[in-house]
């Protein structure tokens, strides 16, 4: 296999300064077979000077090259890397002419083939990196050029991209000219879609989706296309610079790695998100959020473009901050930050204290490799929640001011950290090159811990303890360093810590409600770095004080013990769920901190989540439970008493539910009772009977839900899987299917996964969605003695399988096909061995790093 070399810093800068890429003329030929497609580009630049440089490519075969006419060897080609020698200054035309492969692993032209009618679907990924699998290119995003694309397609095809499309005949297709954007954002959807159109602001907008799913978008159409125009409007209430593009396309697609993807004009989403099952409101949401943080990318980041991949934070973490505070502004779902609390933010707090943290806008982001690693909780949540910070402390008004002048500045250009930091620095007279020190060039989570006293009649005193969070993870030996993790034999968090705006929540009981707590005040306070502060509020001491309170900022908060003491038993009690939120986030950190027994979070959890209204926390404290507390940081002989804690929770939740007022709250139980289940037959009488008393109806998610649970239990086989498969033989079902096959308790089955995953040729391999599936299902804690021999098997199988087939089967491999069971020290060891002497590719040694780190907390929660 040629070795593809990955772009470094130096070498993009040095680029930059030697071109300038004016235009590319693509044409690509999706009818030439199954495996491959024609790509032929003609790209139009400009030397600075005379020199050598290259250009991008990943053929499957080179079929020539022309520079200025002239033909180039093409036997140079070294890996990816194309030489271009001895280019003068002045004008250029290169001209390439190659076969490249479609991928199975949603990188680059993903094709995939709908199992339940036979139709085929392709369509582009280029991020980060992968423009290179499509076409020829200077790939970097401080190149930007007008693209052109002409694309031949079977004839009863419909090809989208990133401009409006025009079909000439004979299956050939014309997108109209882009602006200048950056090689990563080039987008190409063709296939037999099902389209929804329409127009607005005198602009087309469309939606897309298999023909499979023609009748599951077809009825969600109208709420789609509300969320897209509301927020629409919304940015152009915000932004002074209006939507930059020619039209709006969205576009959900097959077996797609990421959420979605922000190319301009023609936005990819993941089409699980084209719900053929029952959803809560919080799944809409959830949508709905995602669909707003792609519009904002048309502004930051297609717009106005990082120039290197260090500050990958200007793309995310504003889309992340604006998809939330634009949705909660422009449509009906008005609580988004309380979702984001309970399901992101601890993303970010988790990413933060892993020897794999690194600073929002990093200053060490050398290559393309390293780039990568950096998509994570801490660029999107973190970097979200820094936002939200700074908007608290500079203003709205402010805030606003100096992104608009950012987009003035930069448009249809490149900017960096500084660029922006100046931006809004013009908008204000607060110091914002120091806030951006101590926020986004800083790592690790500070911790705020109150300390609450009581005074004479008339005063209280509250102490608020403001640290640094110095880590909790070292090596086991510190003379060794172990690769992929930055600080090995010593605390890795930055013992530093930054400056808080925050509200103060203070609650008193309710003496008219036993179960309420009610609220006292709420104080506004500035914490500086590094020094303690100290209240005197008037009144006597209260029942609760919640620091952090409304979740304006990013810190781990910690209660009194009379604090403590009231939420055990007056959690649900409190009168807002963002605040709520906060609490359960807080004990959240105490249980992976060592601070809060994991038996005690459950018994709080019995206690309030009945009473619960907010859907995403039920959702968010119900996952944390049964996937943490109950699958790693209890030992496997208190698994069973946490999950008949659990079944007796969510039994009360379906309850509670039976008069069918709140049908989101009893799919999330029924969903959650499933997954906890110790004993099967509650679940398969579900299934022989289609549904649960009372409702819901069994659809195809809880169906394929059951079965895999049964699976686990023993208590189904291969026929009533071939059999369910038969009766949804959609994409979903077969991924179902996968799954369940995975899950049986059967060293046949075991071994016919393990091959599936890691033992496939290129032509047989999984997709990357049939891979997550079958990972899925393999690793089952209730089956550890039968899987355990694969345990030690695990890390060269993940190492070669992430070295043949690339980043984005590491990522599977390292999340979902890891042994997450198997806390023990053994699996450490191992895990610690391969780090040392295995040399993953970069994305598998994250992700391992990443999981051992989580590992060794685990063994510490359980030890404590």
């Amino acid at each position: 296999m040629a070795r593809m070399s990955v772009l470094t810093r130096d070498e993009a800068q040095n680029r930059a300064r030697l071109l300038d890429v004016h235009r590319y003329t693509i044409e690509l030929d999706l009818t030439t077979g199954d495996e491959t497609f024609d790509s032929h580009t003609l790209i139009t630049f400009s030397a600075r000077t005379d020199a050598d440089t290259f250009v991008e490519l990943k053929p499957a075969e080179l079929r020539s090259v022309t520079l200025d006419g002239q033909p180039l060897d093409t036997g140079t080609l070294d890996g990816n890397r194309l030489p271009l020698k001895n280019l003068t200054a002045g004008a250029h035309e290169l001209r390439v002419d190659a076969s490249m492969r479609y991928s199975r692993t949603g990188e680059g032209m993903h094709r995939f083939t709908d199992p339940s009618d036979g139709e085929t679907y392709v369509y582009t990924q280029l991020f980060l990196d992968d423009v290179q699998r499509v076409f020829a290119a200077f790939d970097q995003p401080d190149l930007k050029a007008v693209f052109e694309l002409t694309v031949t397609a079977p004839r009863h095809w419909t090809v989208l991209a990133n401009g409006i499309t025009e079909h000439t005949g004979d299956g050939v297709w014309r997108a109209a000219a882009t602006p200048l954007i950056s090689t990563y954002l080039v987008a190409v959807a063709a296939g037999p879609w099902h389209s929804v159109r329409t127009e607005h602001r005198g602009l087309p907008f469309g939606i897309h989706c298999r023909r499979s799913l023609a009748p599951h978008l077809d009825a969600d159409a109208d709420e789609l296309l509300d969320i897209t125009r509301a927020c629409f409007d919304r940015y152009h209430e915000k932004f002074e610079e209006p939507y930059p593009f020619d039209s709006y396309d969205q576009a959900f697609v097959p077996e797609f790695n990421a959420g979605a993807m922000e190319n301009p004009g023609l936005v990819t989403f993941r089409d699980e998100f084209v719900y053929r099952s029952a959803v809560t409101d919080t799944e809409r949401q959830t949508r709905a959020m995602v669909i707003a943080h792609e519009m904002a990318h048309m502004w930051f980041g297609d717009l106005v473009t990082l120039r290197w991949w260090d500050d990958i934070w200007l793309n995310e973490s504003f889309a992340e901050y604006m998809g939330y505070q634009t949705l909660t502004e422009a449509t009906r779902f008005t609580d988004t930050w309380t979702d984001f609390g309970v399901t992101r933010k601890p993303w970010g707090y988790d990413a933060d204290q892993r020897p794999s943290t690194h600073p929002v806008a990093p200053a060490d982001v050398e290559d393309t490799a390293s780039a990568l690693l950096n998509f994570d909780g801490i660029s999107y949540a973190k970097g979200a929640s820094a936002l939200r910070q700074l908007v608290v402390w500079l203003g709205e008004k402010d805030f606003l001011a100096g992104i608009n002048t950012h987009f003035q500045r930069h448009r249809f250009g490149n900017a960096g950290l500084a660029d922006f930091i100046d931006s809004l620095a013009s908008a204000t007279e607060r110091d914002v090159h120091a806030w951006a020190d101590a926020w986004l060039r800083t790592t690790g989570v500070d911790t705020l811990v109150p300390e609450p006293r009581s005074g004479d009649n008339v005063y209280w005193h509250l102490d608020i303890t403001h640290r640094g969070d110095p880590g909790i993870w070292s090596a086991p030996d510190p003379d060794k360093s172990l690769p992929g993790m930055r600080h090995a034999g010593t605390m890795v968090s930055a013992g530093s810590t930054r400056p808080h705006r925050i509200a103060i929540g203070v609650y008193d009981h309710d003496l008219h409600d036993a179960a309420r707590l009610i609220l006292r005040d709420r104080i506004e306070a500035d914490l500086p770095a590094d020094r303690n502060v100290s209240f005197s509020p008037g009144g006597t001491r209260p029942a609760l004080v919640v620091l952090n309170d409304g979740d304006l900022t990013y810190a781990k908060i910690r209660f009194d013990p009379d604090s403590l003491d009231t939420l055990r038993t007056r959690l649900s009690g409190l009168p807002d769920a963002l605040t709520r939120a906060v609490v359960w986030n807080a004990l959240r950190d105490a249980v992976r901190d060592g601070d809060l027994p994991a038996g005690d979070f459950l018994d709080i959890a019995r206690t309030h989540l009945p009473h619960e209204t907010d859907l995403a926390l039920v959702q968010g404290v119900l996952a944390f439970a049964s996937v943490h507390i109950a699958g790693r940081y209890l030992t496997p002989e208190q698994r069973p008493a946490a999950l008949a804690t659990l079944t007796a929770l969510c039994r009360d939740l379906i309850r509670r539910t039976e008069d069918g007022d709140n049908p989101g709250l009893r799919l999330i139980a029924v969903r959650q009772f499933i997954e906890v289940a110790a004993h099967p037959d509650t679940i398969a009488a579900w299934l022989t009977e289609g549904t649960v008393p009372g409702g819901p109806e069994l659809d195809p998610e809880l169906r394929w839900r059951v079965l895999a649970r049964l699976a686990v239990l023993g208590a189904t086989d291969e026929t009533v899987i071939a059999a369910e498969l038969e009766r949804d033989p959609s994409a979903t079902g077969r991924e179902g299917a996968a799954r369940c096959r995975a899950a049986l308790p059967d060293e046949d089955a075991k071994a016919r996964a393990w091959e599936a995953m890691f033992g496939s040729d290129d032509r047989a391999d999984l997709s990357n969605y049939l891979f997550t599936a079958t990972a899925q299902g393999f690793w089952q804690p209730e089956q550890a003695d039968l899987v355990r021999p694969y345990v030690s098997r695990y890390y060269k199988a993940a190492v070669a399988v992430a070295a043949r087939r690339g980043p984005a089967i590491a990522e599977a491999a390292g999340r979902w096909a890891f042994p997450a069971h198997a806390v023990d020290a053994e699996t450490l060891k191992l895990g610690e061995k391969c780090l040392r002497k295995a040399d993953p590719i970069p994305a598998l040694r994250r992700k391992l790093a990443d999981q051992l780190d989580d590992l060794r907390r685990a063994l510490r929660v359980q030890q404590a």
